[in-house]
This record gives C-alpha cells, sequence and structure tokens, in this order.
C-alpha cells in the first residue's frame, strides 16, 4: 500500500517475493536535435487520439503486465552477462517502477526523441542504465535495438556503461557519478515552470510537462543532492517527481553500515511532499496511485520512496551487494530464470509483449501531432510569444544578436572585467529569448544580475535572476539540466574562480554532455588581494585547461570580455569558463572583440617579417604588464610582438598557417606572463622561453604589493626579455 512519509522506514522485501509485473516505456531525449516539426511530421494515419492521451491506457492484464516486466529484468541479465560487465540489481529491483511509470504515465515520441512538450526522465543512479536501455528498446527508440542491446558497454556501442544523453537519443542527460543527475533534474523541472509561466496562457497551455527522477541510496548521500532538492523545495518544483530506490544495498554491503537517516524526514523538511510505497517488488497498484498523488500536488516537488529487492528474483544473490556492480554469473542466470519461470533464450522478448509496447510508437506520435496542432493556434493568438518559444526549441539566435555586445575604445576608462561582464550579461539578456541564470550568493560581488528582469521564485518563475544561494555543487548540476532542456536555453551561472573546485564534477559532465553552460567566475587571481591564499585560484586555470570539450576564456579587457561572450553564445556544445578579474585593468589598445573566436591574436608588434626580437604572450590582467613592458623594450632600440592567448582551445584550432603567423617557430625568445601556474606554458615558450607565473599559493596582501613580491611585474619581464 501507499503509506505516510511519516511511518516507519521497513526493511527491505525479502529476495523469494513473488515475481512481478510492470510496464514500461521510456523517453529520454537529445534536447540538441529539439526542433518544431510541422504538423504533417507528427500525425500518422490511424493515430488520431485526443487529449484523453494524456492519461494512457488502462493497465495491461497482470500476465502481460507480469511478461512484460520480466522481459525487462532479463534484457538487463542477458546484456550484463554477454559484456561480463554491468550492473544488473537496480534493473531487476526497479523493473516495476520503470513499467508502470513509463508505460501508463510518461508522454513521449519514440521517433523524434527530441519532441518539445515530452515528458523528462532522468536515471540518477545511471550505473542501472540497463533499465533505461531495456525501455528504450521495448518503447520503439531507433537508437537502441536489439543488437545494440547485445553490444552493451563496448566500443562504439549506444549502450554505453552509464547513460550519455550525446550517444544514445532518448537519453536526456548524461548520469554516472551519483547525485549529478537527480541535480540535472532540478534544472529540467526549473526550466519547465519558468517556460509555462512566460508562454502559457489562460485559454492555452503549450508547455506543460513533468520531469521524472529515479535516484538511489548513493545519490541521496552524495552532499550534491541535497542541495539540489534545498533548492527544489524552495522553488516549489510541483511538477518534479523523484523515486528513491530504496534497496538498502551500496557496493560496500548493506547501507546501514553508513546511512541510517530518515530521507523522507530529511526532504519533507526542505519542503517536499513525500510518499512510500512499501512494496516496490509487486505493488503495481501502490506505485499507479503514488504517482496519481504526486501529480496532484502542484505547489511541491514530490519524493516517492519504493522499497525495492536489489536483484529481485535471484534465489541466492538478491537483497546482497554482489549483485549490486558484478554479472550474476551462468549458474545464477538459469537460477533466475527458473525462479521466475522465464525459461526463453537470451534476450527473448515475447510477441505479446512486442504488440503491447508497439502501441507507443502512434501513441506517441498523436501527442505530438496533437501538441503541434495546438501550437498553430498558439501562433495565430500570441505570435511574438510563439516566436520566442520557437527561438528557444529551436536554438536558432536572433538576427544580429550580437550587435547587442558592447565595444570599448582605448580611452575609456579602466574597469574590473567582472563589471564589463555585467553589461555583457544585461546586453544579452535583452536580445536572446532563453538567457538566464544566476550566482551561487555572490551576485552583487561578481556582478551578475540581470537588472531588468527579478528573481526566479516559487510564484515569480517568469523572471530570470536564479538565486541559488552558497550552493556552487548543486548551481553547477541545475544549470546542465536548464541547458539540455531546450537548445535555446543558455544558462549562466557564477561565483569565485578558485570555487569551480566544488563545481568540478558539474563542470566535467557539462563538457561531457554537450551542455553549454557558460560559468562566470570572478575573482580570477591573486588580483583579488586580501582574502589571501584561500579565495585566490593559481591552478585552476590549468586545470580547467587539460578538461576536453571546455572552453577556457581569460580577457584581459572590455573588447575581450564581449568576444569571450559571443564565443559562450555561439558554443551551445560545450561550456564556457569566463575568468574575470577584481582589479581594474586598461582598455588596451589592439585588442579585438571579433578576435577572441582565434584563441590567440596579436595585439601590438613593432617588428617586420614576422621575426620579432621577442614575443611577449599574456592573458587577462596581465596582458597590460605585457604591452608595458613590451613599450619599455622597444623605447630600448628591440622588436616586441605582444600576443593575447586569451583561449588555448580556440587557438589550437586555428590552422597551421595562422598560428605559425602568430608565433612563428623561428622566434625562440618568448616569455609568458600570467597570474597561475607556469605548468603547461612550455608548449607555447619552447624550451629557451621564460614563464613568468605563481608555481606556490598566494597570500593576504593589497593586490599591488601581491603582484610586486611574486614577480609579476615589467621590471620582471624586462629582466627575463634582456636574459634570454
Amino acid at each position: 500500500m501507499v503509506t505516510p512519509a511519516s511511518t516507519t522506514p521497513a526493511s527491505t522485501a525479502s529476495a523469494a517475493a513473488a515475481p512481478g509485473s510492470g510496464r514500461g516505456v521510456l523517453r529520454l531525449l537529445r534536447s540538441s536535435t529539439c526542433s518544431l516539426l510541422p504538423l504533417a511530421a507528427a500525425a500518422r494515419p490511424g493515430a488520431r487520439l485526443t487529449t484523453a492521451l494524456r492519461a494512457r491506457t488502462q493497465p495491461a492484464e497482470p500476465e502481460l503486465v507480469e511478461q512484460s516486466v520480466n522481459t525487462i529484468r532479463f534484457l538487463a541479465v542477458d546484456a550484463v552477462e554477454k559484456a561480463q560487465s554491468g550492473h544488473p540489481g537496480l534493473p531487476m529491483g526497479c523493473a516495476p517502477l520503470g513499467h508502470v511509470l513509463f508505460d501508463e504515465f510518461l508522454r513521449f515520441n519514440p521517433k523524434n526523441p527530441a519532441w518539445f512538450d515530452r515528458d523528462r526522465f532522468v536515471l540518477s543512479a545511471g550505473h542501472g542504465c540497463m533499465l533505461q536501455y531495456a525501455l528504450l528498446h521495448l518503447a520503439g527508440y531507433d537508437a537502441v535495438k536489439m543488437d545494440d542491446l547485445k553490444a552493451f558497454r563496448q566500443w562504439r556501442s549506444r549502450t554505453p556503461g552509464h547513460p550519455e544523453n550525446f550517444e544514445t537519443p532518448g537519453v536526456e542527460v548524461t548520469t554516472g557519478p551519483l547525485g549529478q543527475g537527480f541535480a540535472n533534474a532540478v534544472g529540467l523541472a526549473l526550466a519547465e515552470k519558468h517556460l509555462a509561466s512566460r508562454f502559457n496562457k489562460t485559454d492555452m497551455k503549450i508547455v506543460d510537462h513533468y520531469t521524472y527522477a529515479i535516484l538511489g541510496d548513493g545519490c541521496q548521500m552524495e552532499g550534491v543532492s541535497n542541495e539540489a532538492a534545498s533548492l527544489a523545495g524552495h522553488w516549489g518544483l510541483g511538477k518534479l517527481i523523484a523515486f528513491y530506490d530504496d534497496n538498502h544495498i551500496s557496493i560496500d554491503g548493506n547501507t546501514d553500515i553508513a546511512f541510517t537517516e530518515d530521507v523522507l524526514a530529511r526532504y519533507e523538511a526542505l519542503g517536499w511532499h513525500t510518499i512510500w510505497v512499501k512494496n516496490g517488488n509487486t505493488g503495481y497498484d501502490d506505485i499507479r496511485a503514488a504517482i496519481k498523488e504526486a501529480k496532484g500536488v502542484k505547489d511541491k516537488p514530490t519524493l516517492i520512496k519504493v522499497t525495492t529487492t536489489i536483484g529481485f528474483g535471484s534465489p541466492n544473490k538478491a537483497n546482497t551487494y554482489s549483485v549490486h556492480g558484478t554479472a550474476l554469473g551462468s549458474k545464477e542466470v538459469e537460477a533466475t530464470r527458473s525462479n521466475l519461470g522465464w525459461l526463453h533464450e537470451p534476450f527473448h522478448v515475447p510477441d505479446e509483449v512486442k504488440r503491447h509496447w508497439s502501441r507507443h510508437i502512434d501513441e506517441g506520435a498523436s501527442l505530438e501531432a496533437e501538441w503541434n496542432a495546438r501550437f498553430v493556434e498558439y501562433e495565430k493568438k500570441y505570435h511574438q510569444e510563439a516566436a520566442e518559444l520557437k527561438s528557444i526549441i529551436s536554438g536558432e539566435l536572433p538576427s544580429g544578436w550580437d550587435n547587442a555586445l558592447p565595444t570599448y575604445a582605448p580611452e575609456i576608462s579602466p574597469g574590473a572585467t567582472r563589471n564589463l561582464s555585467q553589461q555583457c550579461l544585461n546586453a544579452l539578456a535583452k536580445v536572446i529569448p532563453g538567457f538566464l541564470g544566476g550566482s551561487a550568493d555572490l551576485a552583487t560581488s561578481n556582478m551578475t544580475m540581470l537588472k531588468m528582469f527579478g528573481d526566479f521564485q516559487r510564484d515569480t518563475p517568469q523572471e530570470r535572476n536564479i538565486r541559488f544561494g552558497v550552493r556552487e555543487h548543486g548551481m553547477g548540476a541545475i544549470s546542465n539540466g536548464i541547458a539540455v532542456h531546450s537548445p535555446g536555453l543558455i544558462p549562466y551561472c557564477a561565483t569565485f574562480f578558485v570555487f569551480t573546485d566544488y563545481m568540478r564534477a558539474s563542470i566535467r559532465l557539462s563538457a561531457l554532455s554537450e551542455s553549454g553552460v557558460i560559468f562566470v567566475m570572478t575573482h580570477d587571481s591573486i588580483g583579488l588581494g586580501e582574502d589571501g591564499p584561500t579565495h585566490q585560484p593559481v591552478e585552476q586555470l590549468f586545470s580547467l585547461r587539460a578538461m576536453p570539450n571546455i572552453l577556457m576564456l581569460r580577457p584581459a579587457d572590455g573588447n575581450e570580455t564581449s568576444g569571450a561572450y559571443k564565443i559562450a553564445v555561439l558554443n551551445r556544445k560545450r561550456p564556457s569558463i569566463i575568468a574575470l578579474s577584481r582589479q581594474k585593468l586598461l582598455q588596451l589598445k589592439g585588442t579585438s572583440v571579433d578576435a577572441v573566436s582565434k584563441g590567440g591574436y596579436i595585439i601590438s608588434d613593432n617588428s617586420s617579417g614576422n621575426k620579432p626580437d621577442f614575443i611577449l604572450i599574456g592573458t587577462g590582467s596581465e596582458l597590460e604588464i605585457a604591452e608595458n613592458a613590451a613599450g619599455e623594450l622597444r623605447n630600448k632600440g628591440r622588436t616586441v610582438r605582444v600576443i593575447s592567448l586569451v583561449c588555448w582551445e580556440l587557438f589550437e584550432e586555428q590552422p597551421e598557417e595562422y598560428k605559425e603567423s602568430v608565433l612563428p617557430n623561428e622566434v625562440t625568445s618568448r616569455i609568458s606572463i600570467e597570474a597561475g601556474v607556469t605548468f603547461g606554458w612550455e608548449k607555447y615558450i619552447g624550451q629557451k622561453g621564460k614563464a613568468i607565473g605563481i608555481d606556490r599559493f598566494g597570500i593576504s596582501a593589497p593586490a599591488g604589493r601581491i603582484y610586486k613580491e611574486l614577480g609579476l611585474t615589467v621590471e620582471n619581464v624586462i629582466a627575463a626579455a634582456e636574459a634570454l
């Protein structure tokens, strides 16, 4: 039965519980390909179903439900067994939940995983991905054919060892590091609430979908999930429904060795509605009732604790840690088949199960066709809103959007790039409908407020300033969820640069999952001064340059700051980190908005023939030092080229001819200057060059004194040049 949250937790159901039944489908998506399809593309002959489809059909007959659930279980078992690698326990235990959710409640179109108004699903416990793949396969998603199931965890497979949105259409987000997926789901639900508030009308709902997630004990233990849950409760994300797979088992054994808290009580305190399904193994009616109850709660997210048996049906391994992350073994597979009455060859899908699941293809097409028809009417009545929503759905940027970015002449007063960044943020928010974001309780310091908008809150979700509070872990992961919701949603999030350490997992997943979040990171060096080494980043620049598929930009002035934002907006499949100064910097002659796209370029040069005596290379606040040193060296009769290497990644993408024109191989007298570790600079200065930087932690003092004491000065650059 469905039990109120205050009830004392029950023990895990025994492994000998009767074989289950359940039905599922699957509907994940790749929002990177999301687009509005013409009505005719979604309509199918014989598939003209009405809004009654929202309630789906009645549950299948119990015998078919049982067959379907066991099909899911054994597709997972067989795939893991064939690969001799994987996690069979969660799919075996969660098959009833997955089936009821996907088959009876989720709205999706298998033939267009990117349909905008589909429900979203996130498997935060991504190690159990064979549950997801089995459901995708049965539902008719083209990305997961039978051969894909048989290639589980193999080279170039579309069924990798954890769900990857860039690999498998139908998968919403990339999950694996526990808790991150749940926080992504909060971001997806935030996006839905925001867009619904902006675009729905009293006579027409055009944004109306739910976000569902399955998380396990490991997700609950990771701190990022608590940060995200706290925000979800604060924001009142009533269309977020999370299922807690309460199986009491983690890799090291029973969870009571380290995890004995009352999870539901914690979520209640965080502002969630909570439900407990005691029998997740065979309690199909209880699962259905819990989902219906959750959908009836409009002002709070809901956590449904579903007590299951990990490895359900395995006579000797169910309810043990040995079934968590290891194949059952041939003998136990046969014993499980016998125990559950599944006397079929591996990867068998009964014909009646195929027929039952095949209906989702026509149903999904009809759901999309119905929505497309409604959008046509919406566009007639609300043309401006429809145009903005189309931009968000398609990812197409407004014509001339980049003209809104400011430019700066050298005579303009010096400014901290964090302040110049705020000018860019506000300029972009005026012209890009899907531009939104916020800060980790530092908006007045990192200058990230959108002045023309209010705060996204429970009762004002149409606004675009997101107040994350002191929650960097959750902020990054939630922003990833927003980014993958729709191609035209462009989220930014902000904190001090040193605290990217708190966010590293979410930044890495942003890069991996091709979600173009803009990470606005201020106080980028020892230039922040008196706060000292705990707040002064030194190794962060290089550590983030080492990360694949990410742009690490460190602009030197206003033009480069605008250029950094232009690049960040254009790169929708890789995130950007923009490191910004606290201290004021000159507007340098020779910098350029457009040249930032090259990553590195010449800002001044008094040489000819591509043969300067010296090449000085700087980034950010140190580019000014390089330019001043070049001036003095030129006064001494030397030829000097100054290069801004604002983004290493973009520079490496340029043709060899261009790179040679900027950094000629023949010139070996090169000096780099950057307020960070010198590790890595040898790539650009060579064996004969000199790197001026900080190979130690910072110190508490006024910024000018720190720069002088640590050798980041014009005098030191000149001395280094003369010593070459």
